[in-house]
């Protein structure tokens, strides 16, 4: 599969230099399109990760049989953007203290993510969480539910959610943030 703004194959290697993050954030389509948009961000793909079947199809995952969550796959350059911009994006774009939902779409699948390749990643999503925590809990929101952890499986979701927001751009996209800025730092 080629992605289709940035035409690469979307099973590319991470090249050398960049670094990749696994994020979800609700509905996959719409948090695609928000991470592809960020200058330094080379390569983006929907997926599934954290549960317990290999390669599950959409169908299984939205039976919420399989754990997994909707999630994309960012690949960056971090000369270009650091992980913590791409992190504050993350947080600033769902509200990561609903649970296993993001506004009207309820499910395990469309649970808060953070998974990372390895722990100093882990360590970093985790600082912001605490950071971000403290910002959203003065504008009176409860915790956040956000899952975070070093997590390696990822399996490419079916073609036609690969960029779906660009090949449909009417397309739905429940995506929204809670209106709390990251605090500056």
């Amino acid at each position: 599969m080629i992605h289709s703004i940035f035409n690469l194959d979307l099973d590319s290697p991470t090249p050398e230099g960049h670094k990749e993050i696994i994020l979800g954030a609700g509905c996959f389509w719409g948090v695609e399109r928000r991470l592809w948009n960020l200058q330094g961000v080379t390569l983006t793909s929907v997926g599934y990760a954290g549960g317990t079947s290999i390669n599950p199809s959409y169908e299984e995952v939205c039976s919420g049989s399989t754990g997994h969550a909707e999630v994309v796959r960012v690949v960056f350059d971090p000369l270009e953007i650091s992980l913590k911009e791409i992190l504050i994006s993350f947080w600033e774009m769902h509200d990561p203290t609903q649970g296993m939902r993001q506004g009207n779409d309820i499910g395990t699948q469309y649970r808060s993510v953070i998974f990372t390749n390895n722990e100093e990643d882990l360590n970093l999503a985790k600082s912001t969480l605490e950071s971000y925590q403290q910002e959203i809990s003065k504008a009176g929101f409860g915790p956040i539910t956000t899952e975070l952890k070093v997590l390696n499986d990822y399996y490419l979701a079916e073609e036609y959610h690969q960029q779906y927001l660009q090949k449909n751009p009417y397309g739905y996209c429940g995506i929204g943030g809670i209106g709390c800025s990251f605090p500056e730092q």
